[in-house]
């Protein structure tokens, strides 16, 4: 029952996340991300029964079938969704909390050879854009969201968006309950970008320098000017 239960609300995280969906059928048969989460969590339940090598065969094939990788030591909660999908990793260690949604190329990986928790560990609701890598063995916080193509590599609190390479916090909300059937904020794409806003800062400075200069180099001129008619004057007075 738990198993059914488990697959039930993988699918209705697919058609809570996904648009383009139109049947549980198109679910069970067309997506990879689903694919991926069903066979990971046999190779799971085989490798807590400590069967490694068929866990770890499981979790090859599904590999090779899905383009998507996860150690079947990694823990994973309810309403998991992997949109796409392709190039996904999550490493050993790796938590991931219920209702969590992650998009193709995101690795959640470690930063270290020694056999211990080396991975991330997301909270509930956590989304984490297209070909982000959250790398080494730290908290990120429900509620929160990681932009794409950042490099998270520290603790990020809870409701916070993350962007940049290093991942850098440029949103922190208030830490608020959501109801379990309430559709997850997937804007990752419409998040500030702290390199843009720097740039853009920087180009309003040199603007406001530029006017400066220009000001200046009129009233050199005026100066100037008035200089040539005075020494005009008094030519003509001698």
């Amino acid at each position: 029952m738990i198993l059914f239960d488990n697959i039930k609300e993988d699918i209705e995280a697919v058609f809570q996340r996904d648009p383009a969906v139109r049947s549980k059928l198109e679910v069970v048969l067309c997506y990879p991300g689903f694919h991926a989460v069903q066979f990971h969590r046999l190779a799971h339940k085989l490798w807590q029964m400590k069967f490694f090598l068929l866990a770890r065969l499981i979790s090859q094939f599904s590999r090779f079938f899905t383009g998507i990788e996860i150690h079947p030591g990694a823990k994973i909660g309810h309403g998991f969704f992997i949109d796409h999908g392709m190039g996904v990793v999550i490493g050993e260690t790796a938590e991931i909390g219920n209702n969590c949604t992650l998009y193709h190329g995101v690795t959640l990986g470690g930063t270290s050879w020694a056999k211990e928790k080396r991975h991330p560990t997301l909270g509930d609701d956590v989304v984490i854009g297209s070909g982000a890598k959250v790398l080494g063995p730290f908290t990120v916080g429900s509620g929160s969201k990681i932009g794409s193509n950042s490099v998270v590599v520290k603790e990020v609190p809870a409701q916070s968006t993350v962007v940049g390479i290093p991942g850098k916090t440029v949103k922190s909300e208030d830490c608020k309950a959501e109801s379990k059937h309430q559709r997850p904020d997937l804007e990752h794409g419409h998040l500030p970008d702290p390199q843009a806003l720097l740039i853009s800062g920087l180009a309003g400075q040199v603007k406001a320098l530029e006017k400066q200069l220009g000001d200046m180099r009129i009233q050199q001129q005026t100066l100037h000017d008035e200089l040539q008619q005075v020494k005009a004057d008094n030519t003509l007075k001698s």
